[in-house]
């Protein structure tokens, strides 16, 4: 659902934005909007996620999408209302990937983690590829606006399933990953095993060049 979102957004709102008379200079500042608002959502929804059941997270993410995107169909198409649509649209849609994945991880073990990351992005690959399809063929069908009907119901039914799984299953525990610094101990090594060698260093031919230049 995310892949078939964001795809969809990024390949085809600004085609809407055109055929509904926007300006060109106010398509290209909302998609920069909603890059800045994908950016800013990242820390406090994941903050949100780390306390909270990620799963009604989720859904209020889906929620807020949905919401936005039908301001942007239903209100007037200016500059004041276009800018902060765009940035909601961006904040909610960018988080819904990042708490799919955190969710994922609290219930598979540390040895699973890379692979499911990468099947993970496998199957977000796939939806990027499928929602512009399934778009366009709405947009040809309907209307211009039926890009953002179709993204709002993606949202809604992520929201859906989300909000259903966290009323049937228990939410799992939040997995800390421990991270460690590794001391550079091997530096160490190397220089202890090169001063107690009895043979003289030769010189550096590359310290030498220098000093000559």
């Amino acid at each position: 659902m995310s892949g078939l979102i964001s795809s969809s957004f990024y390949a085809l709102v600004p085609a809407w934005m055109q055929d509904e008379g926007i300006a060109r200079e106010t398509i290209a500042t909302s998609m920069l909007v909603a890059v800045l608002g994908g950016l800013a959502f990242q820390v406090p929804i994941g903050r949100l996620s780390d306390r909270f059941d990620r799963r009604i997270v989720l859904a209020a993410l889906g929620l807020g999408f949905a919401g936005a995107a039908i301001a942007l169909v239903l209100l007037p198409h200016s500059l004041p209302v276009v800018l902060p649509a765009a940035a909601l649209l961006g904040g909610f849609m960018s988080t819904l990937y990042p708490v799919c994945v955190a969710h994922a991880h609290d219930r598979m073990p540390a040895d699973r983690v890379v692979a499911v990351s990468g099947q993970l992005i496998l199957v977000s690959g796939l939806g990027s590829v499928i929602g512009p399809l399934i778009g366009t063929s709405l947009m040809a069908r309907f209307s211009i606006d039926g890009v953002l009907y179709f993204m709002t119901a993606a949202a809604l039914l992520l929201a859906f399933l989300a909000a259903g799984r966290s009323l049937t299953t228990a939410s799992p525990q939040h997995r800390k990953r421990p991270f460690e610094i590794l001391a550079p101990q091997a530096t160490p090594l190397a220089h202890d095993q090169l001063g107690s060698s009895d043979e003289p260093l030769s010189p550096d031919p590359v310290g030498v060049a220098s000093e000559k230049g």
